[in-house]
């Protein structure tokens, strides 16, 4: 018999170890889902109807499978779902909701890809609908339902999810994002670690520049 897998919070799931549906893209080697009571990111966090494994072994896709990007360093805390292609059958400008097979590619109206973006926090239960882009940094509220598209550095939470507020003033985020952290060869992260786990902009954009004029 085989053995059964011991969860804990403090287990996770680093994605680009795991994910083998080509229509998922992980970018970098940090992002991670904590799946402490539920299946794998691709057996519980993912809804395909089209485009995971058992949909693309058992049919052929009528309609182009939407893609899903996940930048570097995103945390995804357990049981999220993030709603994927093939999901959108049911037509809310026809009379009838329900999905008749002999008009199933007329039902279908795509939503687009969805991108989460680096560093972003997705909130236990939370739901990501289809065609939503998070932005860099974002926090998506435990329970929250996102059904569009969140800026960079923002808090959002409830149903439908709205702004809660900013994580850092204006220039703050400005000045995050033209950092472009996340883009950082490994050594100069792990060097500025200090920095970077701060709230001080002006001594993390002090840091960088004296990283980048170091003789190479």
């Amino acid at each position: 018999m085989a053995k059964s897998v011991e969860k804990h919070w403090s287990k996770v799931e680093y994605l680009h170890e795991t994910v083998k549906n080509p229509n998922i893209h992980v970018r970098g080697t940090h992002s991670y889902y904590s799946n402490a009571w539920s299946g794998s990111f691709e057996e519980s966090v993912v809804r395909y109807l089209y485009g995971d494994e058992f949909s693309l072994n058992a049919w052929e896709p009528q309609w182009q499978i939407d893609q899903l990007h996940i930048g570097d360093y995103v945390c995804i805390a357990a049981e999220a779902v993030i709603m994927m292609g093939g999901n959108h059958t049911h037509r809310m400008d026809w009379f009838s909701l329900y999905p008749f097979m002999e008009h199933i590619v007329e039902a279908y109206v795509g939503k687009g890809d969805t991108h989460i973006h680096d560093g972003a926090w997705i909130g236990m239960r939370a739901m990501i609908m289809p065609g939503v882009t998070i932005g860099e940094g974002v926090v998506v509220a435990s329970g929250a339902v996102v059904t569009r598209d969140v800026e960079p550095y923002m808090i959002v939470g409830g149903n439908p999810a709205m702004k809660i507020r900013g994580r850092f003033d204006d220039r703050t985020t400005s000045a995050l994002l033209g950092l472009n952290i996340y883009d950082w060869p490994p050594e100069k992260i792990e060097a500025l670690k200090p920095f970077v786990c701060s709230a001080n902009i002006d001594a993390l954009l002090r840091a960088s520049d004296d990283w980048d004029s170091k003789p190479s």
